[in-house]
């Protein structure tokens, strides 16, 4: 799984990282993007929507959360 560590950055970083992530994806991996702004949230799933990709968010830590998502190539 690759890990995409996103804490301290403010959109639309997080997405332009999560995207060139995916672009490399073989289908049925996963990524994994760690932030600490609770607006990439929002931004990610949108994001994977829009992609029909499939996520989880998990608040790990209050204000850290972990978004796993899955790529469905």
């Amino acid at each position: 799984m690759v890990k995409i560590d996103c804490l301290g950055d403010m959109c639309p970083v997080p997405v332009l990282r999560l995207k060139t992530v995916i672009d490399s994806l073989k289908n049925g991996e996963e990524c994994m993007l760690v932030t600490d702004h609770s607006c990439t949230i929002s931004n990610i799933e949108a994001f994977c929507k829009v992609h029909h990709l499939t996520y989880d968010t998990d608040e790990v830590m209050n204000g850290v959360w972990e978004i796993t998502i899955s790529a469905n190539k």
